[in-house]
Order: C-alpha cells, then structure tokens, then sequence
C-alpha cells in the first residue's frame, strides 16, 4: 500500500512540474510572443544574418592576405629540347637536355589591397540600411502578433462574460422552473409551462457546452500564437470594461504615415535602391589596388630542404589600375534596372499612403459604430432584464402568460449575446484603429 501511494505521488508530482501555470495580462501575453513566437524569433536571426553578411562585405575592404605551400618530386625530370648548332650538330637539330633536380620546394606570402574601388564603397555605406530594413521587418512581424494576441486575449475575455450571462440565464431558469413547479403543484400552473421551461434549459446547457469548447480551442489557439506549449496552463488577468475601450484612442486619431512601420521599410528599401543606382555607376571608373608578394624556392636531389641548403628569395610589391572600357552594355543596362526598381519603391510608397489614408478613415468609422453599437446593446440588455422581471412578476400573480415570460427570457438572452459580441467587435475595433495609425 505505501508503495502504491508513494507511485501516486511520483505521478502527481511529475504532472504538477510539466504544467506551468501562466497568469498573463494582456501586455503580458504580448511581451511573452515577442520572445517566444516562431515568427518573431526567425525574424531576429534574419538580422544576425545580416550581420554576418556584412562582416563578409566588410573583409572585401580589408587586406587579404594568403600564404601557400608547395613539395615536389619529379619521378621524371622535363626535358628540354637545345638548338643542335650549340654543339656543332646541323642547323635545325635539337639536343634534349634535363635541366633541375628531383625536389623543388617552396613557400609564399600574398597580400592585396584594394585602395579604391567605388562598388565596395558604396556596399560598406549600405550595411546600415541593410540592418535597419532587416530590423524593421522584425518590428512589423512583431507588430502582427501583438495585433492578433490583443484580438484573440480580448476575444477570451469576452467569452468568459458570455459565459458569466449563461450561467445567470440558467440560474434565472432554474429558479423559475422551481417556482412554476409550486404553482403547478398548487394548480396554478400547467405542466407545457414546466417543460417549455426544461426545453429552454437543455438549450442553454448545450449552448453553454459549445461555448467553453470553443474557449478551450481559444485557448490552444492563443498559446500556439505565442509560442507557449500546449500543457501548459494560461489564465487571463485582464478583463474588458466600456471606459477601458474608449481610453487611449483620441491620443491616436491623427495619423501619419511615418508612425507606420510598413512606410518606414519602403523608405528605407528606396534610400537602399538609390545606393544600388550609384554603386552601378561608379563601376564605370577606374578602381585601384596594392599587391605584394614574398616567396621562398629551394631545389635539391635529396628531400632534405630542412639541412643545409640554400633558398631563393623572391619579392614584390606593385599597384593595378583596372579601367572598364566597354562591357557590352551591360553596365548601362543594371542602371536602367536599378531605377525602375527605384520607381516601382516610389509608386509602393504613393499607394501605401493612399492605403493608410483609406485604413484610418475605415477604422475610424468602425470604430465609432462599434462604440455606438456597444452603448445601445448595452442599454438594451438592461431593459430586456426589466421587461423579464417585470413579466415575471406578472406570471406569478396570475396576469401574465407563459408565452409572455418564454418570449421575454428569449429576448434577454438576443439582448446578452449581442451584447457581448458588441463589445467584443468595439476591441477589435480599436485594435485595428491603433494598428492604422501607427499606434498600436
């Protein structure tokens, strides 16, 4: 027995250390998918890329230097074929000699530098651009995630007041079905009363059921976005109240085009296409470079370059002038691209900003008609909750009809759902209008 319970606990204790529970608000849950979403995280290793790709365009300015090692053995040394006139032969004869040894050996040391040379300086000016547009896609996949965490917490927030209102709806049957059950009893009250009102419940119960699935589902949703595992467990600290969507949102209604991080990336790629352009035509001038070299060569009979023996030293430092001349128009050609490349940026950034323009506009709209929709849903709910007291009332003294109160209790429940899909749309609402303007 005690090894049986001493397993239980092994168990329990294992299933208690692999789930983690999570209390998150809503930043919070923001900040966890900044650090752990998939997305995010490739993002951020497309800038240490980056880096690393600059650091080799970088070593294109640097000396290159290389050295070089060589042992050879001849099984067969070359002939080499003398007029036979050096001998006295006739003219037009040849005497084969063998020239060297059987080992050669020799060591080098090679360095080039280039002095100018206009492509790679314009490619050492572009690496800051290069690292800002790869910084910049980041912030964008970051912003997406925060946009779609904000949408799908808030979405669970709203989820849990509909299921606050089911469970009042049941609790307002159920006391209701009890109370008919004694008039019934009492013979002031028909039986299709009690079972219109058993009906309306397995319908509730079911709705309730299908309401905490799609919760949970929410839920494995929510922790997949933001890279957090499955077992774990997430609650939500944040809850979702008609001032809390208002605040904030008059701070963001004047947008500008330079708050939003997709017009920031266009700006960038077109300062990185003007290099592009200038690095084409700098190719059509000279470029400048120093070399050196220093080199050992020994020969021998013997394979003993390390005894004594004597090495021959060669050496040399010089400059090359490299002048492109005519390259088939190509050149001109990489030009041309390079600016309709430019002209295509220029023509995303002129629609961007009829885009953002047309965003702010749409989210303002819907904004306010989410706002509008939500204080009259709300206004609504609350009536829809006097006119069922009110009906009730009158059921139980005798003046009302079931039909009356069964109709009531439906309207309510209308009044609650929309309710909360209003509130749910006016966050989104929101959301999407701080995303517009760049403020989110």
């Amino acid at each position: 027995m005690k090894t049986v319970l001493s397993a239980i606990l092994l168990v329990c204790t294992g299933v208690a250390n692999a789930q983690k529970i999570n209390e998150f608000s809503a930043q919070q849950a923001v900040d966890y998918a900044s650090q752990h979403s998939v997305q995010v995280k490739n993002a951020l290793l497309d800038i240490l890329i980056q880096e690393q790709t600059n650091r080799d365009v970088t070593s294109v300015a640097l000396p290159q230097v290389s050295g070089s090692a060589s042992a050879t053995h001849y099984l067969d040394i070359p002939t080499t074929l003398l007029p036979g006139e050096i001998i006295g032969q006739p003219p037009g004869t040849f005497v084969p000699v063998k020239f060297g040894t059987k080992w050669n050996a020799g060591g080098a040391l090679s360095l080039n530098q280039i002095i100018f040379d206009g492509q790679v300086f314009i490619a050492l000016k572009a690496r800051k651009g290069v690292i800002d547009l790869a910084k910049k896609q980041e912030e964008i996949t970051e912003e997406n995630i925060k946009a779609n965490v904000f949408k799908i917490y808030y979405q669970l927030v709203a989820s849990k007041t509909q299921i606050s209102l089911l469970n009042a709806n049941i609790a307002r049957l159920q006391k209701l079905q009890h109370d008919i059950g004694v008039m019934f009893d009492n013979g002031f009250a028909e039986k299709i009363d009690i079972d219109k009102l058993t009906v309306q419940l397995a319908n509730l119960e079911t709705e309730k059921l299908k309401a905490n699935n799609a919760i949970s589902n929410g839920y494995s949703g929510l922790k997949l976005l933001m890279g957090m595992p499955i077992k774990d467990s997430l609650v939500l600290t944040d809850s979702l109240s008609d001032d809390q969507i208002r605040e904030g949102v008059l701070a963001g209604s004047q947008g500008n085009y330079k708050d939003r991080k997709d017009y920031q990336a266009l700006e960038i790629s077109s300062k990185l296409n003007e290099l592009n352009i200038r690095r084409y035509k700098l190719s059509q001038i000279p470029t400048i470079s120093f070399n050196a070299n220093y080199s050992k060569q020994a020969q021998r009979n013997k394979f003993d370059f390390f005894d004594n023996g004597q090495w021959f030293t060669t050496s040399f430092i010089g400059l090359q002038l490299h002048i492109p001349i005519f390259s088939g128009f190509s050149t001109r050609a990489k030009i041309a691209n390079a600016k309709l490349a430019l002209n295509k940026i220029q023509n995303q950034q002129e629609a961007l900003k009829i885009s953002i323009d047309n965003d702010i506009q749409n989210a303002q709209n819907n904004f306010a008609t989410a706002i509008a929709t939500m204080d009259f849903q709300k206004k609504n709910m609350t009536l829809a909750e006097k006119v069922y007291e009110q009906t009730k009332k009158k059921y139980e003294i005798g003046t009302g009809s079931a039909t009356d109160i069964n109709t009531a209790q439906t309207d309510l429940k209308a009044a609650q759902t929309n309710y909360v899909q209003a509130l749910y749309d006016a966050i989104i609402a929101k959301i999407d209008f701080l995303k517009a303007t760049g403020k989110l």
